[in-house]
C-alpha cells in the first residue's frame, strides 16, 4: 500500500509538468519539421536530430496516454507485437546503420563535438519506453525536460558543447538522490510488484503478457513461454524446486540462520514464467517474498559484466556494446562522491529490508549466436583517470555494500537452460540440461572426494593442454596444517551452484605461474578467439587474443572486458570440472561455444581471474560433506580486508575453461617429489575416477 501511495503522489506532482512538457516536444517536433528549420537549432542536422528524437518522445506520449485510457487492455497479440517493434525500430537491424542512437552515424550527421553527448542523450531518452511500461512519471517528465533544455541550448548559434555535457551532468547529479533510494527498493522491496503482478496475475497461456513488461520480445521469448506451457505440472514444479532447494541447501551448507529473512531476487530472462510463478509460491511456503526487478535500463546503470535482474531479449547487441560506457560523459570523482554517500543514506534508511534480505536466484540462458563487437572510437570509454577512478568507486561500493548486506550472512542458487535460438533441437537440448541439472549427487559426492583427497596431498598441480592448446600452468596450493579436519578444495554438488561437477580452491600466488590459452571461449556474453593469459606469482602480466587485426585492439577488448579496466587480475580459482555429461552435450549438439560458464566451467579445469569464490565471506567457516573444513578461501590480496579494504577486492571474477579435447594432463605433485595423476591426454586416470570416463567414450579424444 506504500508503494502504491507513492505512486499517486507521484502523479499528482508531475502530471501537470508532464502534460506541458508532452506538449513544449510537439511544437519542437513541428519547428523542426520545416526545410529552414535547421537555421533555428545550430545547424541542418540537428535540426533533423530534434525531429527525430521528439517524434519518437510523442510516440512514447501517444502511448501512454492510450495505456491510461486502457486501450491495450484488449488489444490482439498482433497488435502488440506491432507496437513492440514500432518502439524499437530505431536501434534493431539495419535500421541502426542510420540512428542517431549509433555513434557513427551521429558522429557523420553531428559534429565530433556534439555527437557523442546527443547520440548519449537520446539512447537514455530511449529508455522512455519502459518508463512508460511502468508509469514512472518522475522519469518520464524529468527526462523530457531534459530534452526541451538541450534543445533550448542549441536552439542559440554560439552553444557549446559543454554546455550540454554540463546540462546532462546535472541531470544525473542533481537527482542521483532519488535515482539511487529508488534502485535499492526496486532490490529489496516486495511492494515493487510490477513483474511480480505480471507473472502471478496473468493467464500465461495468454503470450500477450510477455509485451506487458516492455521489454523487446522476440521469438526466443514466445517460444520459450509455449513450450513452458506444453510441460506437465510435475516437471515444473520439479524444475522450479532444483532452484529453491538449491537455496535453502545453501543455508544449511554455509550454517547461516535464514529464518530472520524476508525477501529474494529472482533474475531470470523473459519467457520462463510458468517456472518462475512455481518457484515464487515454493519461496512463499519458505517465508520468502520475491523482489524482481528490471535490468538496469539507464545509462548509469550499465554493468560491464552484463544484465542483472530481468530482461528480454536484447534489440542490437552492437547498439548496447556501444553504450556501456555512456557514463563517462559525467563519470567524475564530484558525481562519484555523490552516489556513495546517496548509496549509503538510502542502504541505512532501507536497513530493515537490507537485514530481510536472503539472497538471489538467477536462472540463465544460453543458446544466443556469439556477438563479436565492431570497436567504435566515435563511443564513450573511460579514460585512464576514469578508469582508475571506477575501480577506487567500484571497491568502495562493495565494501559499503558488504557493510549492510555481509556475504556470510545470504545465499544464493543459479541454474541455466537453453532458449530456442540454439536450433532445431531446441526441446532435446532442453531435455539433457535437465538431466546435466539433476545428476547423481551421491555418485560425484564419492568421486570428487577422491579427487580432493588426492589434490590435499599435494603442494602443487600442474595443467597443460593439448590438440593446440599451448597451456602450462603450476598452480600453488595451501598448506594444511592438520590434514585429518582440513581440506584444500570445495566440493561442489547440485546446492547453490547448479549443476554440480567440480572441485575448487583459492590458489597461492606465489609460485603460480605459466600460460593460460583457451582456442575459443565466450565470457560475459562476448566471444574471444584464441585467448591468452600469462601468470607470474599468480598475476597476470600478459595478455592476448585474435579477435581484431591489430594487437593494440586485442589487448583493449580484453582489458575492458576480461580485466574490467585493471592493470592485471590475480587467479582467483582454480577447480577441475567433473560434470563430462555436460561436456559430451555440448559435443552432441556443436554447442559447447554457446554453453554459460555456469555449465562450461564444468567441463574441464577452468580458472578465474578476480577475486576468489568466497570474497567477502573469508570468516564464514563451511565444510564439505565429510566434515573437513575449507580452509583456502583467501590470498594476498584478500588478506588486506581489514589492513587495506580498497586493495582487497576486485569485484570481479571470471571462469575461463579447458575443455577436455583441448586438455593434456592434470598431475598433482607432493612434497617428496612423488606425482598423482588426476587426468592424463584428457581421461580421468586417478583410481575411482574412472567412471566419469563413460560419458566420454562415444567423443574422439
Amino acid at each position: 500500500m506504500e508503494y502504491r501511495q507513492e505512486m499517486i503522489e507521484e502523479k499528482n506532482i508531475y502530471g501537470e509538468r508532464f502534460a506541458l512538457a508532452a506538449q513544449r516536444i510537439k511544437e519542437i517536433y513541428q519547428e523542426t519539421a520545416a526545410q529552414d528549420a535547421a537555421v533555428t537549432v545550430h545547424g541542418e542536422a540537428y535540426g533533423c536530430y530534434f525531429h527525430t528524437v521528439s517524434g519518437f518522445l510523442l510516440e512514447i506520449h501517444d502511448f501512454y496516454q492510450k495505456k491510461l485510457q486502457g486501450v491495450y487492455t484488449d488489444a490482439s497479440i498482433a497488435e502488440l507485437q506491432q507496437l513492440n517493434t514500432a518502439l524499437y525500430r530505431d536501434v534493431t537491424g539495419e535500421n541502426y546503420r542510420q540512428s542517431f542512437a549509433n555513434p557513427d552515424f551521429a558522429a557523420e550527421k553531428l559534429g565530433k563535438e556534439f555527437a557523442p553527448l546527443l547520440c548519449t542523450l537520446y539512447t537514455e531518452l530511449r529508455s522512455n519506453i519502459v518508463y512508460a511500461f511502468e508509469d514512472r512519471l518522475f522519469y518520464l517528465t524529468t527526462l523530457y525536460e531534459l530534452f526541451i533544455e538541450i534543445y533550448n541550448l542549441l536552439e542559440q548559434k554560439d552553444a557549446m558543447a559543454e554546455e550540454v555535457r554540463s546540462a546532462i551532468y546535472y541531470y544525473f547529479f542533481d537527482y542521483a538522490d532519488i535515482n539511487i533510494e529508488d534502485s535499492l527498493r526496486e532490490l529489496f522491496d516486495p511492494e515493487r510488484n510490477f513483474a511480480t503482478d505480471i507473472i502471478c496475475g496473468c493467464d500465461l497461456k495468454d503470450l500477450r503478457y510477455l509485451y506487458y513488461f516492455g521489454e523487446y520480445i522476440t521469438e526466443n521469448e514466445l517460444q520459450t513461454a509455449a513450450y513452458f506451457n506444453s510441460l506437465p505440472e510435475q516437471d515444473i514444479r520439479a524444475m522450479a524446486s532444483t532452484l529453491t532447494e538449491g537455496f535453502r541447501r545453501g543455508y544449511e551448507l554455509y550454517r547461516i540462520d535464514m529464518s530472520e529473512k524476508r525477501t529474494v531476487n529472482i533474475r531470470y530472462h523473459l519467457g520462463f514464467e510458468r517456472m518462475i510463478r512455481e518457484v515464487i509460491s515454493q519461496f512463499k511456503a519458505m517465508g520468502l517474498k520475491p523482489c524482481i526487478y528490471r535490468s538496469g535500463i539507464s545509462i548509469r546503470q550499465r554493468n560491464l559484466r552484463g544484465k542483472t535482474g530481468y530482461f528480454g531479449a536484447s534489440p542490437n547487441k552492437q547498439y548496447e556494446y556501444d553504450h556501456r560506457m555512456d557514463n563517462a560523459l559525467f563519470f567524475d570523482k564530484a558525481y562519484t562522491d555523490r552516489v556513495y554517500q546517496e548509496q549509503k543514506q538510502g542502504l541505512e534508511k532501507l536497513k530493515k529490508y537490507c537485514d530481510a534480505y536472503a539472497g538471489p536466484v538467477l536462472i540463465e540462458t544460453f543458446g544466443e549466436l556469439p556477438f563479436n563487437p565492431q570497436e567504435k572510437k566515435t563511443a564513450f570509454h573511460y579514460s585512464e583517470k576514469q578508469q582508475r577512478l571506477k575501480l577506487a568507486h567500484q571497491s568502495a561500493m562493495g565494501l559499503l555494500q558488504n557493510e549492510y548486506i555481509p556475504g556470510d550472512k545470504t545465499s544464493f542458487s543459479i541454474i541455466a537452460y537453453p532458449l530456442p535460438e540454439i536450433g532445431k533441437q531446441y526441446h532435446d537440448i532442453f531435455r539433457d540440461t535437465i538431466r546435466v541439472n539433476t545428476l547423481d549427487q551421491k555418485c560425484y559426492l564419492e568421486i570428487q572426494t577422491k579427487i580432493i583427497n588426492a589434490l590435499d596431498a599435494g603442494e602443487r598441480v600442474t595443467i597443460t593442454g593439448r590438440n593446440g592448446n599451448r597451456t602450462n600452468l603450476t598452480v600453488a596450493l595451501t598448506p594444511l596444517s592438520n590434514p585429518e579436519k582440513q581440506t584444500k578444495f570445495e566440493n561442489c554438488l547440485a546446492d547453490v551452484n547448479i549443476p554440480l561437477g567440480e572441485v575448487f580452491t583459492s590458489p597461492q600466488l606465489k609460485e603460480t605461474q605459466g600460460i593460460l590459452h583457451v582456442s575459443k571461449v565466450f565470457l560475459n556474453e562476448l566471444e574471444y578467439h584464441n585467448l591468452e593469459l600469462t601468470f607470474q606469482d599468480g598475476v597476470i602480466t600478459q595478455y592476448s587474443c585474435d579477435n581484431f587485426e591489430t594487437e593494440a585492439e586485442n589487448k583493449k577488448y580484453i582489458k575492458e572486458n576480461v580485466l574490467f579496466h585493471h592493470d592485471t587480475l590475480p587467479m582467483g580459482e582454480f577447480a577441475i570440472g567433473t560434470n563430462t555429461a555436460a561436456y559430451v552435450m555440448g559435443k552432441k549438439y556443436e554447442i559447447s561455444h554457446l554453453l554459460p560458464i555456469l555449465i562450461a566451467e564444468k567441463t574441464g579445469p577452468h580458472f578465474a581471474v578476480g577475486d576468489t569464490c568466497f570474497s567477502h565471506e573469508e570468516e564464514l567457516a563451511t565444510f564439505n560433506p565429510d566434515g573437513k573444513q575449507m580452509i583456502a578461501k583467501e590470498n594476498d590480496f584478500s588478506r588486506l580486508r581489514d589492513t587495506d579494504s580498497e586493495k582487497a577486492y576486485f569485484n570481479c571474477h571470471t571462469d575461463i575453461t579447458i575443455p577436455y579435447d583441448e586438455l593434456g594432463d592434470i598431475i598433482v605433485h607432493k612434497a617428496d617429489g612423488t606425482q598423482l595423476p588426476i587426468i592424463c591426454d584428457g581421461r580421468f586416470v586417478l583410481p575411482g575416477t574412472e567412471l566419469l570416463n563413460q560419458e566420454l567414450r562415444n567423443v574422439k579424444n
